[in-house]
Protein backbone atom coordinates (compact mmCIF):
# COMPACT_ATOMS: atom_id res chain seq x y z
CA UNK A 1 0.00 0.00 0.00
CA UNK A 2 1.49 3.55 -0.99
CA UNK A 3 1.96 5.58 1.54
CA UNK A 4 0.13 9.23 1.41
CA UNK A 5 1.56 12.32 -0.06
CA UNK A 6 2.30 15.23 2.92
CA UNK A 7 -0.22 17.77 2.55
CA UNK A 8 0.96 20.54 -0.09
CA UNK A 9 1.48 24.32 0.47
CA UNK A 10 1.00 27.45 -1.41
CA UNK A 11 3.33 29.81 -1.23
CA UNK A 12 4.27 33.12 -3.58
CA UNK A 13 7.32 32.63 -5.46
CA UNK A 14 10.54 34.41 -4.28
CA UNK A 15 13.52 35.25 -6.54
CA UNK A 16 15.37 32.05 -5.19
CA UNK A 17 13.08 29.76 -6.98
CA UNK A 18 13.89 30.49 -10.17
CA UNK A 19 16.62 27.21 -10.67
CA UNK A 20 13.99 24.74 -9.08
CA UNK A 21 11.05 26.14 -11.38
CA UNK A 22 13.34 25.84 -14.22
CA UNK A 23 13.87 22.29 -13.68
CA UNK A 24 9.82 21.60 -12.76
CA UNK A 25 9.66 23.13 -15.66
CA UNK A 26 12.09 20.78 -17.39
CA UNK A 27 11.17 17.76 -15.94
CA UNK A 28 7.70 18.17 -16.90
CA UNK A 29 7.88 18.84 -20.30
CA UNK A 30 10.43 15.82 -21.12
CA UNK A 31 8.35 13.41 -19.08
CA UNK A 32 5.08 14.16 -19.09
CA UNK A 33 4.40 15.63 -23.11
CA UNK A 34 6.10 12.88 -24.87
CA UNK A 35 2.58 11.13 -26.11
CA UNK A 36 2.36 14.61 -27.50
CA UNK A 37 5.02 16.06 -28.96
CA UNK A 38 8.40 14.89 -30.59
CA UNK A 39 12.29 15.35 -28.59
CA UNK A 40 13.25 17.80 -31.01
CA UNK A 41 9.93 19.68 -29.80
CA UNK A 42 9.88 18.98 -26.12
CA UNK A 43 13.55 20.61 -26.53
CA UNK A 44 12.88 23.28 -28.20
CA UNK A 45 9.81 24.37 -25.95
CA UNK A 46 12.25 22.99 -22.78
CA UNK A 47 14.62 25.97 -24.35
CA UNK A 48 12.27 28.99 -23.62
CA UNK A 49 13.51 28.56 -19.71
CA UNK A 50 16.79 29.56 -20.62
CA UNK A 51 15.76 33.02 -22.26
CA UNK A 52 14.87 35.87 -19.75
CA UNK A 53 11.51 36.30 -20.58
CA UNK A 54 11.01 33.00 -18.39
CA UNK A 55 12.00 34.63 -15.33
CA UNK A 56 9.83 37.94 -16.19
CA UNK A 57 6.73 35.71 -16.58
CA UNK A 58 7.38 34.41 -13.06
CA UNK A 59 7.83 37.99 -11.78
CA UNK A 60 5.46 40.28 -13.35
CA UNK A 61 2.33 38.62 -12.44
CA UNK A 62 1.07 36.48 -9.81
CA UNK A 63 2.57 33.00 -9.18
CA UNK A 64 2.29 30.49 -6.76
CA UNK A 65 4.35 27.60 -5.59
CA UNK A 66 3.16 24.35 -4.49
CA UNK A 67 5.31 22.84 -1.67
CA UNK A 68 5.64 19.41 -0.30
CA UNK A 69 7.81 19.59 3.17
CA UNK A 70 8.80 22.89 2.32
CA UNK A 71 10.26 22.44 -1.35
CA UNK A 72 8.62 23.18 -4.59
CA UNK A 73 6.47 20.73 -6.94
CA UNK A 74 4.62 23.20 -9.55
CA UNK A 75 3.89 26.28 -9.94
CA UNK A 76 1.47 28.54 -11.98
CA UNK A 77 1.78 32.25 -13.28
CA UNK A 78 -0.72 34.83 -13.73
CA UNK A 79 -0.28 37.51 -16.36
CA UNK A 80 -2.73 40.75 -16.18
CA UNK A 81 -5.08 38.96 -13.79
CA UNK A 82 -6.81 36.48 -16.47
CA UNK A 83 -4.27 34.75 -18.20
CA UNK A 84 -2.64 31.85 -17.44
CA UNK A 85 1.19 31.87 -18.34
CA UNK A 86 2.93 29.31 -16.93
CA UNK A 87 1.69 25.76 -15.57
CA UNK A 88 3.70 23.12 -14.63
CA UNK A 89 3.89 20.10 -11.92
CA UNK A 90 6.64 18.27 -11.55
CA UNK A 91 6.28 14.23 -12.80
CA UNK A 92 6.72 12.83 -9.29
CA UNK A 93 3.31 14.13 -8.31
CA UNK A 94 1.63 14.73 -10.95
CA UNK A 95 -2.50 13.25 -10.42
CA UNK A 96 -1.62 13.66 -6.90
CA UNK A 97 -4.05 17.26 -6.84
CA UNK A 98 -0.78 19.39 -7.01
CA UNK A 99 -2.08 21.24 -10.37
CA UNK A 100 -5.77 21.93 -8.98
CA UNK A 101 -4.69 22.96 -6.16
CA UNK A 102 -2.59 25.62 -8.12
CA UNK A 103 -5.53 26.23 -10.82
CA UNK A 104 -8.26 26.80 -7.52
CA UNK A 105 -6.19 29.00 -5.77
CA UNK A 106 -5.28 31.24 -8.96
CA UNK A 107 -8.88 31.36 -10.16
CA UNK A 108 -9.99 32.64 -6.58
CA UNK A 109 -7.34 35.11 -6.61
CA UNK A 110 -8.53 36.03 -9.61
CA UNK A 111 -12.35 36.36 -9.33
CA UNK A 112 -11.69 38.21 -6.10
CA UNK A 113 -9.63 40.75 -8.41
CA UNK A 114 -12.59 41.30 -10.79
CA UNK A 115 -11.39 39.28 -13.65
CA UNK A 116 -14.86 38.06 -15.93
CA UNK A 117 -12.07 35.28 -17.43
CA UNK A 118 -9.13 32.78 -16.99
CA UNK A 119 -7.48 32.58 -20.38
CA UNK A 120 -4.87 29.45 -20.96
CA UNK A 121 -2.22 28.43 -24.28
CA UNK A 122 -3.18 24.76 -23.64
CA UNK A 123 -0.38 21.64 -24.63
CA UNK A 124 -2.01 18.84 -25.47
CA UNK A 125 -1.40 16.89 -22.94
CA UNK A 126 -2.73 19.27 -20.49
CA UNK A 127 -6.32 19.52 -22.72
CA UNK A 128 -7.75 17.45 -20.07
CA UNK A 129 -7.31 18.95 -16.99
CA UNK A 130 -8.27 22.06 -17.79
CA UNK A 131 -11.70 20.74 -19.87
CA UNK A 132 -12.04 19.06 -16.04
CA UNK A 133 -11.74 22.72 -14.77
CA UNK A 134 -14.57 24.00 -17.29
CA UNK A 135 -12.36 25.61 -19.55
CA UNK A 136 -13.97 25.52 -23.32
CA UNK A 137 -11.30 25.46 -26.58
CA UNK A 138 -11.60 28.82 -28.67
CA UNK A 139 -9.21 28.16 -31.20
CA UNK A 140 -6.41 25.44 -32.09
CA UNK A 141 -2.84 27.25 -32.83
CA UNK A 142 0.57 26.15 -34.50
CA UNK A 143 3.21 27.99 -32.29
CA UNK A 144 6.76 28.57 -33.72
CA UNK A 145 9.50 27.49 -31.59
CA UNK A 146 12.97 28.14 -33.05
CA UNK A 147 13.08 25.34 -35.78
CA UNK A 148 9.70 23.70 -34.60
CA UNK A 149 6.20 24.04 -34.33
CA UNK A 150 4.17 22.99 -31.18
CA UNK A 151 0.57 22.92 -31.54
CA UNK A 152 -1.43 24.65 -28.64
CA UNK A 153 -5.44 25.14 -27.90
CA UNK A 154 -5.76 28.48 -26.52
CA UNK A 155 -8.85 27.90 -24.05
CA UNK A 156 -11.12 29.87 -21.93
CA UNK A 157 -13.04 30.14 -18.89
CA UNK A 158 -15.67 32.55 -17.63
CA UNK A 159 -15.95 33.23 -14.11
CA UNK A 160 -18.83 34.11 -11.66
CA UNK A 161 -18.85 37.35 -10.65
CA UNK A 162 -17.91 37.81 -7.29
CA UNK A 163 -21.13 39.28 -5.90
CA UNK A 164 -22.81 36.63 -8.00
CA UNK A 165 -20.97 34.23 -5.84
CA UNK A 166 -21.79 35.49 -2.50
CA UNK A 167 -25.56 35.61 -3.62
CA UNK A 168 -25.39 31.78 -4.38
CA UNK A 169 -24.11 30.83 -1.39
Amino acid sequence: MGQAMPKPGLRPFLPADLPVLVDIYDESIAELTGEDYSASQREAWMALAEDDSFAEKLTKGLTLIATVEGSPVGFIALKDNEVIELFHVHPAVAGQGIGTLLYDAVEKLAGARGAARLVAEVSDNALPFFQKQDFQPQRRNTMPLGDEWLGTTTMEKRLVPQEDRKLSS
